[in-house]
């Protein structure tokens, strides 16, 4: 847009001073800002991965068989994705432009050590290694000789999975905070440092749970909802997609490659560990403004253990409201929406509650 004082100046002048603003424009932004704007993405966030055993095939709800892995490795670096090393983790996430890919392993079987670990280590790829420490050395787990190796690679981060990996969620937060205090102690004494990453064993938290990770200095903690991680998500509660045998083929790791940030205010209720009196929870999402076409939002839930469409209630423009049809019925309750953007991509919100046994 010319200003009004360009309308007295020379006709070539203004032409020539036109094509050296869209020369200037062209040389700062980087090709990922421009692949940016002509996908019209504000902001790539990060998808994070999660994965367990390699090629343990009696195991295919935790396994994914290692050709499989290598594909989606090779499908990464076609689309032009970066790995990004963990430890520059926040950075990234103010790197709107780029598309980004963060890599996490949990729990330490050795088939990681024995199958998946050799390709990431020739490659450089970056990880987290999330281990449960009463866990290493024991039968099909990493040894703590195996971690510190690993651990030496500057691409590589130890991250914290608890002592027990119990269902830490079912215990009192006394008994929460030992378990937690005991995995930090041997990790100091075992690799001389503990990491800023958690997981929630099982990908299961309550806002007790959420403040002893909080206060024991853990900057970062992951889930098992799936979702992609942006400058909106809570550091402590972020989001992950599991990978395995059934969601791991090729076709569906397409379409997570191509989902977005789903960037909301809030979603009620705060609490995730739900009970008789709070099943079915009363689940309102208030999202930003700049989101468009809100009003095409698409959402499944899996009350009464059957994945159904979900109800939805347009409270505003951008808030709404998810109308359960009857109580999560199932250990762990699920609701994921999704938003199809102009571009092939996909906008994607997972929320997990956890329903307290009786």
């Amino acid at each position: 847009m010319f200003k009004p004082i360009e309308l007295f100046l020379p006709v070539k002048f203004i032409i020539k001073k036109f094509f050296i603003k869209i020369l200037l424009v062209a040389f700062l932004l980087t090709p990922y800002d421009l692949k940016s704007l002509e996908n019209g993405v504000n902001d790539f966030g990060i998808i994070t991965l999660m994965y367990h055993r390699f090629e343990e095939n009696k195991y295919p709800s935790t396994n994914i068989k290692i050709k499989e892995f290598k594909n989606h490795l090779n499908l990464i670096k076609e689309k032009d994705l970066k790995f990004i090393n963990p430890k520059n983790f926040e950075n990234e996430i103010k790197n709107k432009q780029q598309r980004k890919i963060l890599l996490t392993i949990d729990d330490g079987f050795l088939s990681f050590y024995d199958k998946a670990w050799p390709i990431l280590k020739e490659l450089k790829t970056p990880f987290i290694l999330f281990v449960s420490t009463r866990e290493v050395g024991k039968r099909g787990y990493m040894s703590w000789d195996q971690i510190k190796e690993i651990s030496r690679y500057d691409f590589v981060e130890i991250g914290n999975h608890s002592h027990t990996h119990e269902y830490l969620i079912d215990l009192t937060n006394k008994e929460i905070l030992n378990d937690l205090q005991i995995s930090k102690l041997i990790f100091k004494e075992k690799l001389g440092v503990n990491s800023n990453f958690f997981s929630y064993p099982f990908g299961e938290y309550s806002l007790g749970f959420k403040k002893i990770v909080q206060d024991l200095g853990f900057k970062y903690a992951f889930g098992q909802h799936s979702g992609v991680v942006d400058y909106t998500k809570d550091f402590h509660e972020m989001p992950r997609f599991p990978i395995n045998e059934k969601y791991g083929e090729l076709e569906r790791f397409k379409t997570i490659l191509n989902t977005l940030p789903f960037q909301y205010k809030s979603i009620e209720p705060k609490e995730r560990y739900i009970n008789d009196l709070t099943n079915p929870p009363n689940i309102i999402i208030n999202f930003h403004e700049n989101l468009k076409n809100i009003n095409n939002i698409n959402c499944f839930s899996n009350e009464n253990n059957k994945w159904r469409n979900s109800k939805i209630e347009f409270l505003s423009n951008y808030s709404i409201k998810i109308n359960l049809e009857g109580k999560f019925t199932t250990e762990r309750g699920r609701v994921n929406c999704s938003l199809r953007e102009n571009n092939n991509f996909y906008r994607w919100l997972g929320v997990q509650f956890v329903v307290k046994e009786k």
